[in-house]
């Protein structure tokens, strides 16, 4: 390698998408001489993922992956909502993480993780630094440890000093209900990333030679273009944004409802969708924690066409109807049956007073186009500030329409910088599409089931956290329905497991509770 190394700056957001994901760009390493073994922060550099590549970093990514995975994000919210642990931001993040990890004395992990952030992001903490990490090494490792051992231990720390420095960063730069997405991209809370060529390389069309040093302005970046970069890109997503994300909103105090709690549980879960009170009422019965309803049921069960703007008092209508069974539900508003951001709040409001916990919103038109992204992210802002705890999953239907399908990503990224709670892409089945959308969101992904498409497992698997039946159990029934009165016509034999007369009647008449929002808890933080 030659002593001459150049620093190459890049600033463009194409140009740091495409040197994050250069394989051949790594972080820079730590000094040669790592200290004692669990006494210095040299050493808790040199052992931890974010500083490391190749074989290291995979093993050491797997044993932060392993400890993210013991904690749900909701929980994360619940345990730093609660507060506890006293002294600045930067203590009250560490306590609430370490608190939620189940780790002995948060408040003394807290007090030393301040002494140790700086240092571990480079900067000189001087002997203090390592006596904390020595002390922090006994609390969490008690009596002897191999290497495997103490390389674990480095990984939580180094979990506790990321969520110090960059968690804090962006729960300060957090103002009163703004989106934690217009937060990521206006003022992240990491501004510059560095890495180091481990070899030649070339990227957006500059050559890169071994040894070469890599400066990410991401401030710079940002602009034109809605995407965060603060999380990293593939093949380095972070694997704790949402955690980091559910820390600083329970920090700021900001409620997660019932519902949006099933959105952050750490593993997809499945909406089905009714078309009425029955089978909304059968779903609930079968013990699923909330429902949402399909468009294509409500119009063509009042021989109307989905999608054109005609049942507005019919979804209003059976919103009420639903909002006194004791389960939650979520209604599809289609476009919100107005291009009027203030008419499409109004029914928001309207829909909320009803009872239901969330509303879709679509961007795709009747026509086969698609509402222009700012129009739609209006209608999510005039519905967020009208309605504040109303979950708005924003629907953009580049799939479904196969139109602007390269713009996917982009139009998402503005409905989350507008407010919205998750993000829905009906059509998209592409195992490779969604794992690289997921690591591109803030904020959760609700796809569609497809029997041809991936299991709910799978979509779990490549980060989705909601997938919506849509109008396949509407169709499915009418598909029966027929089937039956013709198996009956010909003489053939009745598939049976229909529900009895007495049954429907109890769906019909029962499941009067606390109401369709979840009742008491709407605002439990």
């Amino acid at each position: 390698m030659s002593d001459a190394t150049t620093t190459h700056v890049f600033s463009r957001y194409a140009e740091v998408r495409a040197a994050l994901a250069d394989p051949a760009l790594v972080p820079p390493a730590p000094a040669p001489d790592a200290g004692p073994p669990g006494a210095s922060v040299a050493w808790l550099r040199a052992a931890v993922a974010r500083f490391a590549s190749g074989e290291p970093h995979r093993r050491r990514r797997a044993l932060v992956e392993a400890e993210l995975a013991r904690l749900a994000p909701a929980d994360l919210h619940r345990a730093a909502s609660a507060g506890g642990g006293g002294g600045d931001l930067r203590t009250r993040v560490v306590c609430a993480l370490a608190t939620a990890l189940d780790m002995p004395v948060p408040e003394r992990i807290a007090r030393e993780m301040a002494r140790v952030a700086d240092a571990y992001f480079g900067g000189d903490g001087g002997p203090d630094a390592d006596r904390a990490v020595a002390r922090l090494v006994a609390v969490l490792a008690p009596g002897p440890a191999d290497e495997a051992g103490l390389e674990a231990v480095a990984n939580r720390v180094g979990l506790l000093a990321q969520a110090c420095a960059a968690t804090a960063a962006l729960v300060e730069a957090a103002g009163e209900g703004v989106p934690a997405a217009r937060v990521l991209r206006d003022d992240p809370p990491v501004r510059v990333m560095r890495r180091v060529a481990a070899r030649a390389t070339r990227v957006a069309g500059r050559e890169i030679a071994e040894g070469d040093e890599v400066v990410l302005d991401l401030v710079a970046g940002r602009h034109g273009h809605p995407s965060p970069l603060t999380f990293g890109a593939p093949p380095r997503v972070c694997p704790g944004r949402a955690h980091a994300l559910a820390l600083a909103d329970g920090l700021l105090g900001r409620p997660m409802t019932p519902f949006a709690r099933l959105h952050h549980g750490g593993e997809a879960f499945l909406l089905p969708n009714a078309w009425d009170c029955a089978s909304a009422a059968a779903l609930a019965a079968e013990g699923f924690e909330a429902v949402g309803t399909t468009s294509l049921g409500v119009a063509a069960g009042l021989g109307l066409p989905d999608g054109a703007a005609a049942t507005e008092e019919a979804t209003v209508e059976l919103a009420r109807r639903l909002g006194r069974g004791s389960f939650l539900f979520s209604v599809d508003a289609e476009g919100g049956f107005s291009d009027d951001p203030a008419e499409v709040a109004a029914l928001a409001r309207r829909l909320y007073e009803a009872g239901a916990a969330g509303i879709n919103l679509e961007d795709g038109r009747d026509d086969g186009t698609l509402t222009p992204v700012e129009l739609h992210a209006a209608k999510i802002a005039a519905v967020k500030d009208a309605v504040p705890a109303l979950f708005v999953n924003a629907r953009t239907d580049t799939y479904w329409l196969g139109r602007d399908r390269e713009r996917t990503a982009g139009r998402l990224a503005v409905y989350e910088r507008a407010g919205a709670d998750g993000v829905f892409v009906p059509g998209l089945t592409d195992r490779a599409g969604i794992a690289a959308l997921t690591a591109a969101l803030v904020t959760p992904l609700n796809v569609l089931y497809s029997p041809a498409g991936p299991s709910v497992a799978e979509l779990s698997a490549l980060g989705v956290r909601r997938v919506s039946l849509g109008s396949l159990l509407y169709r499915e029934a009418l598909g029966g329905a027929a089937a039956t009165a013709a198996a009956i016509r010909d003489g053939g034999p009745v598939r049976g497991g229909a529900l009895s007369y007495a049954d429907v009647q109890a769906l019909a008449t029962g499941g009067a509770g606390s109401g369709g929002r979840g009742g008491d808890d709407v605002h439990d933080g």
